[in-house]
């Protein structure tokens, strides 16, 4: 029961009055055919007015979204779904708001893309939600905005460049956040505290296993984490630099390990795969402070007195809904490396090497990806057909999706490295 041609919209942009359906819809208008059918859509007709008139100048030549005024009640979702091959969902936080828009999509057959970061909200959409969307043909990608989609398409492409060029398995990818220059949202903020209230202890647990959402076991490490590196949060890689603990490796990590096991696990990267993400900093007393301080925070929003503190300073800070100025978020850059290591045996394996960079906003390009995945899930018949339906990765869209990507202005190159006398690891 797959959304078929015969229906109103071809998408459907949900929370285009938010700071991130904005930027999504900026660049539908600027960038996607003039004649998609679309709508924006959200619960007051005249704040989506408004934003219809304000992206209108970025293309007077194309055709104009329709407005569909919408509660997020399960009825008028249900509704949204059935006019429409698939919606971009922006409304955040997730956990609080989505559910229901996953819901009517799934039992309808609508496609359905995300940019949440939220694990164990997405662990709980996949537990309802994966069989239904599967069995109606509906694509469904959460997830695929600056969580987690640079991480799981730097690990997919290291792991083709190293079946490509060496006819091997990947045994590990170490990705780390390179360079990042950006400031979140109010939406981004109310989050990350929100969780932690509507999640228990042990639910967040469960989302957070290794391997959590894979949907086959995952390989025991055969690339372990040194005892260091645990302790003190720093681990160094000749190609990478200096790391250490990063607060976005969780959601990006989880993603990733999906991804291997929705490929086919030990057929697709191989059997022995583990991806471990982090961040560069200068020096080691850097990465310990860095890693101490946010085991103390993650410890500290543990306390409801201060999770409410933070909310407050949050608010203050960006309301959900505002962020960067224009200005201010064409300064911003986003850059992650990433090294692999081929599983070949040897003590000296063959090691291949990845780049993602972006530079701007980095809300522009979490809603520049649900735009460009869109077009690809629309218009790419036979890779739908390969996919079938159910709660899929950004990397599962495979190489025509990272081309649209570098043709809207991202970076993302591999390579092999030339072969060494010494073990990088070593």
């Amino acid at each position: 029961m797959a959304a078929n041609s015969s229906r109103k919209y071809e998408l459907i942009l949900l929370g285009a009055t938010g700071y991130a359906g904005k930027l999504c819809a900026e660049h539908i208008t600027k960038s996607l055919p003039t004649d998609l059918k679309w709508a924006v859509s959200g619960r007051s007709y005249e704040r989506l007015s408004a934003v219809v008139e304000e992206i209108k100048p970025y293309n007077f030549n194309r055709m104009q979204p329709a407005i569909e005024a919408a509660t997020l009640s399960l009825d008028d979702l249900r509704s949204l779904a059935q006019k429409t091959r698939l919606i971009l969902n922006t409304v955040g936080p997730y956990f609080r708001h989505s559910s229901p828009v996953v819901q009517a999509c799934a039992e309808n057959g609508t496609h359905y893309l995300d940019v949440t970061g939220e694990s164990p909200w997405v662990y709980e959409m996949i537990q309802k939600y994966h069989d239904t969307a599967k069995a109606n043909g509906a694509i469904m990608i959460p997830q695929i905005g600056m969580e987690s989609a640079p991480s799981d398409l730097l690990a997919w492409s290291l792991a083709r460049v190293i079946k490509e060029k060496l006819s091997q398995n990947t045994k590990e990818v170490v990705a780390s956040i390179h360079e990042i220059h950006g400031q979140p949202s109010g939406g981004t903020l109310a989050t990350v505290v929100g969780l932690l209230d509507h999640y228990s202890l042990g639910e967040l647990m469960r989302a957070s296993a290794p391997w959590a959402l894979s949907p086959i076991p995952g390989p025991k490490s055969s690339a372990a984490v040194s005892l260091k590196t645990k302790l003190l949060g720093v681990r160094y890689e000749q190609d990478l630099g200096t790391l250490t603990t990063s607060i976005t490796a969780g959601p990006n990590v989880a993603i990733v390990q999906r991804t291997w096991g929705l490929l086919g696990g030990p057929k697709s990267y191989g059997p022995n795969f583990q991806y471990h993400e982090y961040m560069r900093v200068k020096n080691s007393l850097a990465g310990m402070i860095i890693h101490f301080a946010l085991s103390m925070g993650l410890f500290a929003l543990a306390m409801p007195p201060l999770r409410w503190l933070l909310q407050y300073a949050a608010h203050n800070f960006h309301a959900p809904g505002q962020g960067a100025s224009k200005a201010d978020a064409a300064e911003e850059t986003l850059e992650l490396r990433a090294v692999a290591e081929a599983d070949d045996g040897s003590s000296h394996p063959r090691m291949a090497m990845a780049k993602f960079r972006y530079d701007g906003s980095i809300y522009y390009m979490s809603g520049m990806f649900l735009a460009e995945a869109a077009m690809i899930i629309l218009k790419n018949d036979g890779l739908m057909k390969e996919l079938g339906g159910g709660l899929l990765t950004p990397a599962m869209l495979g190489q025509p999706f990272i081309d649209r990507l570098r043709n809207a202005g991202v970076i993302l190159e591999s390579r092999i490295m030339p072969e060494r006398t010494t073990n990088p690891k070593q």
